[in-house]
C-alpha cells in the first residue's frame, strides 16, 4: 500500500468523562491488552484507513454481506451492513467469567421451559406471578405436556449484554426464537484476517470459523431416536427476510439444504423435502420463521410460510424442530425481570451475569415509580426487537413524555423500564472526520446447547452505534458492528 503522510487519526480521541471507554483507562492510558492494536492503527494515516474501510464496504457489497430494513419501506430496503476495522478486543479472564456466566443461564432457561410447560412448580411457588406467563403471546399451549429431544427447548440463544461503567457485563435481552447475527460475526474475521493480516497474526485470537460445524454437530445429535445419519435443514421464510442472507451462509457453511415451506410436507407424520429425485424424509429443522407460521394447521391458519402437519410430527417426534416452538415465554422482557431468581431457583446458584434493574409495568408499584421517572429511564415495548419502540426518557420533549405515559397506561402488561445506563465506548473510525471517535458498543454472543455440551462462540457480534451519542446498536436503526476478538492468553 502506499504510504499517505497526514493526521494521525487518534489524535483527536478523547474518552468520555464517567463512561467505560475499552480501549483507554481512566488515566486516558492505553489499556494493555489494546497496546498493539492501538500502535498498529497509529501507525496509518487517516486515508489509509479510509482507503481500508472503503475496500471492505464494497467486499461485503459483493459478497451479498447485507441486511434487509422495513422501517421506512413496507417492502424493505436492502443495505451493506456497515463494518469497522478497529476490533474489540477480550482478554482471556475476562472472557470466561462472561462464558461460565452464559452456560449457566441457558441450563436455567431450558429447565423453566420443561417446568412451564410440565408441572409448573415456579408458578406454585410464586417465584414470578403465573399471569405473566398465561398472558405471554409466545406462551404456546401446543407445547404442554410434551418433551422435546432430551428436554432441550433453546439450542441456539443470542445474548445481549452491555459493559456498564461499573466494569461488569449487564445481560439485556435473551434472544431464543430466531436469533440472528452470527453470520456477521464469521464475515466480519474473515475480512479481518485478508485486510489486515499482520495485526491479526500479531495477536493470539481465539478461532470463531468453526461455528457452523459446532451448529452441525448439534443439529445431527438433536435428531430423533438418535439417528447415525439424519438430514437437516435450515427453513427459511425466503430472499425477502432481513436475515436472508444469513440463513443461505449458514446452509452453504455447513453443507445443508436451504429450503422454504413450499419444499416440505408431512405424510403419516414425517416430514418429507421434494427434489428431482423423488421425497427424501427431514430429520432435524433449523427453523427461522416464527412460531405463528410455522403450521397454518396449528397457528396462523392464512400462513404461506409453513408446513402443514408439521406440528404433528414434531410431537409425534418424527422430526426435531431447532429451536422449540413456545421458546419465546422464556425472552419476554417481563420474564427477563425475574431471570436472576429462575437461575437460583432452578440450579440453586447466584447469577453470574447481572441483569438490568426492571420494572415492569403490569406490577401496580412499578407503573407508579415508571409514570414518576420517566424522564430518567428507557421504556421497552417486551414484544418487539431490533430497537423498535424503544423510548429513552431524558431524549424526549416534555409531549413525547406525556403521549409515552399514555400509551403506558392504556396497556402496562406491554411495556418494561429501566434504568438509563452507559454503554461502554469504543474507538470507531467516523467517515465524516476521517478520524477515530468514540461510539457505545454492546456485544451479542452466540450459545449452542445439544445433549452432550454447551458451546460458546468465542468471540461474538459487537455492535456500534454509528451517531453520535446514540445508545442505539441495532443495524435496523442505523448501527454496525465489529470483529470480537478474544485472546487466547
Amino acid at each position: 500500500m502506499e504510504e499517505i503522510h497526514s493526521t494521525d487519526p487518534f489524535s483527536p480521541y478523547t474518552p468520555d468523562i464517567g463512561k467505560l471507554d475499552e480501549c483507554f483507562d481512566e488515566n486516558g492510558q492505553i489499556r494493555p491488552h489494546y497496546q498493539r492494536t492501538f500502535d498498529f492503527f497509529s501507525g496509518l494515516s487517516a486515508a489509509q484507513i479510509e482507503s481500508l474501510h472503503g475496500f471492505t464496504q464494497n467486499s461485503f457489497f459483493n459478497q451479498g454481506i447485507t441486511f434487509n430494513v422495513y422501517s421506512d419501506n413496507p417492502e424493505g430496503s436492502e443495505r451493506i451492513f456497515p463494518f469497522d476495522l478497529i476490533p474489540r478486543v477480550v482478554p482471556l479472564k475476562e472472557w470466561d467469567e462472561l462464558e461460565a456466566g452464559l452456560v449457566q443461564r441457558n441450563r436455567a432457561i431450558n429447565l423453566f421451559l420443561y417446568d412451564l410447560y410440565h408441572e409448573k412448580k415456579i408458578l406454585k411457588d410464586k417465584v414470578l406471578p403465573a399471569d405473566l406467563i398465561f398472558s405471554c403471546p409466545f406462551y404456546k399451549k401446543e407445547m404442554l405436556d410434551f418433551r422435546p429431544v432430551d428436554g432441550i427447548y433453546v439450542h441456539i440463544s443470542g445474548t445481549d449484554l452491555i459493559k456498564n461503567a461499573d466494569g461488569y457485563y449487564y445481560v439485556l435481552e435473551d434472544n431464543l426464537r430466531c436469533p440472528s447475527g452470527v453470520s456477521y460475526v464469521l464475515s466480519n474475521r474473515q475480512a479481518m484476517k485478508r485486510l489486515l493480516p499482520a495485526l491479526f497474526l500479531d495477536h493470539e485470537v481465539q478461532a470463531v470459523q468453526d461455528y457452523p460445524e459446532a451448529l452441525s454437530m448439534m443439529m445431527r445429535e438433536m435428531a430423533p431416536n438418535r439417528m447415525d445419519d439424519p438430514m437437516c435443514v435450515i427453513l427459511t421464510p425466503g430472499m425477502f427476510n432481513s436475515a436472508y442472507y444469513e440463513h443461505s451462509f449458514l446452509a452453504l457453511s455447513m453443507g445443508i439444504e436451504l429450503v422454504e415451506g413450499r419444499d416440505l410436507f408431512v405424510e403419516q407424520n414425517q416430514v418429507f423435502m421434494k427434489t428431482t429425485h423423488g421425497a427424501k424424509r427431514v430429520d432435524v429443522i433449523y427453523r427461522r420463521i416464527d412460531d405463528d407460521y410455522l403450521d397454518p394447521m396449528v397457528f396462523r391458519e392464512d400462513s404461506m410460510l409453513g408446513i402443514p402437519g408439521i406440528m404433528s410430527a414434531y410431537r409425534a417426534g418424527k422430526v426435531n424442530i431447532l429451536n422449540a416452538p413456545g421458546t419465546g415465554a422464556a425472552d419476554d422482557k417481563a420474564i427477563y425481570a425475574y431471570m436472576p431468581q429462575i437461575i437460583k431457583y432452578y440450579l440453586g446458584e447466584d447469577a453470574i451475569l447481572k441483569n438490568v434493574p426492571t420494572y415492569h409495568c403490569s406490577n401496580p408499584s412499578d407503573l407508579k415509580f415508571v409514570l414518576e421517572n420517566l424522564a430518567e429511564l428507557v421504556v421497552k415495548p417486551v414484544d418487539e426487537s431490533g430497537g423498535y419502540g424503544v423510548v429513552i426518557g431524558n431524549r424526549c420533549t416534555r409531549e413525547e413524555l406525556e403521549e409515552n405515559k399514555a400509551r403506558i397506561m392504556a396497556s402496562p402488561r406491554k411495556y418494561i423500564a429501566q434504568p438509563i445506563l452507559s454503554l461502554s465506548m469504543h474507538p470507531t473510525f467516523i467517515d465524516e472526520t476521517l478520524a477515530f471517535e468514540p461510539r457505545h458498543i454492546d456485544l451479542r454472543t452466540f450459545t449452542l446447547t445439544g445433549s452432550s455440551a454447551t458451546h460458546v462462540l468465542k468471540g461474538g457480534l459487537s455492535r456500534v452505534a454509528l451517531r453520535r451519542g446514540s445508545l442505539i446498536v441495532n443495524s435496523s436503526q442505523g448501527g454496525g458492528s465489529k470483529d470480537t476478538w478474544v485472546l487466547s492468553a
